[in-house]
């Protein structure tokens, strides 16, 4: 195998991981704490990767991707389990669930940022420096690009489950039917080239910022 991709690999590893694994245990830890144990009782509140592998989301998409050199890396966990009729408050908690996922993408976005920072700041030019700091960029960009994503005001995405928190009863109920839908129009907006139109710019905004933060440009 190339020595470059094997490199390569073993930066967005690490990052990836993290990512896709703390977004769903975010959503089980927040749905444990409004009353709905059904995710800690599974044993999914744990950075176990064995239990958060999803065959396609975590093995078969990002190694397609990395494989054809794409220049970001993608992929999804095994996503744990919400009841929500046992949240205390199922419509207002909901959206505290949903938004747990992408915050905590946020959070480990500043920490890689932080970390890059530092990493910079104590080490001298040398090979570990420019993996750690290789390894940091990627950490940054593939949470930026999971928040942005999963806040599309679209269902089953987290931003779509928000968005239902704070419609109407009514409006809401109706809102929820098109979940069986939802992955259809992902595909098309994404095959389409409207959905990376829409959040290409906040993207690349948030991530090229948070770059200059960490390099202290």
């Amino acid at each position: 195998m190339d020595e470059n991709l094997i490199l390569n690999i073993s930066m967005w590893v690490v990052p990836l991981s993290l990512a896709i694994i703390l977004h769903e245990v975010a959503h089980g830890w927040v749905a444990n704490y409004f009353g709905d144990p059904t995710a800690k009782d599974l044993g999914r509140l744990t950075l176990n990767p064995v239990s958060h592998v999803d065959p396609v989301g975590t093995i078969i998409v990002p190694g397609l991707l990395l494989l054809t050199k794409a220049p970001f890396l993608f992929g999804w966990a095994k996503p744990v389990p919400v009841m929500v009729h046992r949240l205390r408050n199922p419509r207002k908690d909901m959206i505290w669930v949903a938004l747990a996922g992408p915050i905590s993408n946020l959070l480990m976005a500043i920490f890689w940022t932080i970390f890059a920072k530092v990493v910079l700041m104590v080490m001298t030019e040398s090979s570990t420096l420019m993996f750690l700091v290789g390894v940091a960029f990627r950490g940054i960009m593939i949470n930026v690009v999971l928040m942005i994503f999963n806040m599309i005001p679209i269902l089953p995405l987290d931003g779509g489950r928000v968005l239902h928190g704070f419609l109407p009863q009514e409006i809401g109920d109706k809102f929820a039917k098109t979940e069986m839908y939802g992955m259809f129009i992902i595909v098309a907006l994404l095959a389409s080239g409207v959905l990376s139109h829409i959040i290409s710019s906040p993207i690349m905004s948030i991530t090229y910022g948070l770059f200059s933060m960490a390099s202290g440009v």
